[in-house]
């Protein structure tokens, strides 16, 4: 996909990625850059930053979502690009007593962020991109989306079924000219990492930065590539995982077990 002259919608676009995506696609020659999130404030910082336009949502309810969108269609122009990235980190367990311990509202809080904002905006766009003959959504997971999450369970589900409902898009409107790309990274030098346990296995393999991520997504969208891996190693990571599922598990349970004697 070309980056010159589209019109792109960046969810959680306040800090972090979201922000470097807003820097990042003006870099490339957007000609329209909406920053959308929660807080309106740190949108309107990241619009300015980048000559776009500031909206505020909370992507996790679905009036909210088709209304931010209905508004950027009719006031901005069709959304050629939509980067659905915000994400919440939540139901951290430190004791391991339980994995299962968070309350039914963090997981409805969670499944809300981190599935169902994806499948709002797609719901919404999926219609109109067909008829125009095509579209594009970039979707932020994690490297969690496809190995787990020691720590949160809440946050590993969420994320895997955030990577299921990509490839789902993916392959269910290849022919309508509608393309797909998830990011998968680990350790990203945002404030959800900063909030981090210092022992999170996330930052194992190291930490980059927003702008190194955001370029490497940016880059798949141009060569209409699914999978975003910023952190090479994941790879290494899912072919292990695959070939031998259960030394895997063994393995991930021998990495609890070692975070516990903190």
């Amino acid at each position: 996909m070309k980056l010159e002259g589209v019109t792109a919608v960046v969810t959680g676009a306040a800090q972090g990625i979201g922000r470097a995506l807003c820097v990042a696609l003006a870099e490339a020659g957007a000609a329209h850059v909406v920053a959308v999130d929660l807080r309106l404030e740190g949108a309107e910082e990241t619009a300015r930053l980048v000559g776009g336009v500031a909206m505020a949502c909370d992507v996790g309810d679905q009036a909210q979502v088709e209304a931010m969108l209905e508004r950027v269609e009719r006031d901005v122009g069709p959304i050629d690009l939509m980067c659905s990235n915000a994400g919440i980190l939540t139901g951290k367990d430190s004791r391991f007593d339980n994995i299962a311990f968070a309350t039914t509202d963090v997981w409805d809080q969670a499944w809300a962020v981190n599935v169902m904002a994806h499948v709002h905006a797609a719901r919404f766009l999926i219609p109109r991109m067909a008829a125009r003959g095509g579209g594009y959504f970039l979707h932020t997971a994690s490297a969690a989306g496809l190995l787990n999450q020691v720590g949160s369970a809440v946050y590993g589900t969420t994320k895997h079924a955030a990577v299921g409902f990509a490839e789902a898009l993916a392959f269910g409107h290849k022919d309508d000219g509608i393309r797909v790309s998830v990011l998968c990274p680990q350790g990203v030098d945002t404030p959800m990492v900063a909030e981090a346990s210092k022992e999170n296995p996330a930052l194992a393999d190291g930490i980059l930065p927003a702008e190194t991520v955001a370029r490497a997504a940016l880059d798949a969208v141009r060569e209409e590539r699914f999978l975003v891996l910023p952190h090479a190693v994941v790879a290494g990571y899912m072919k292990a995982k695959v070939e031998n599922y259960d030394r895997w598990i063994g393995g991930m349970a021998k990495l609890q077990r070692f975070l516990k004697s903190f």
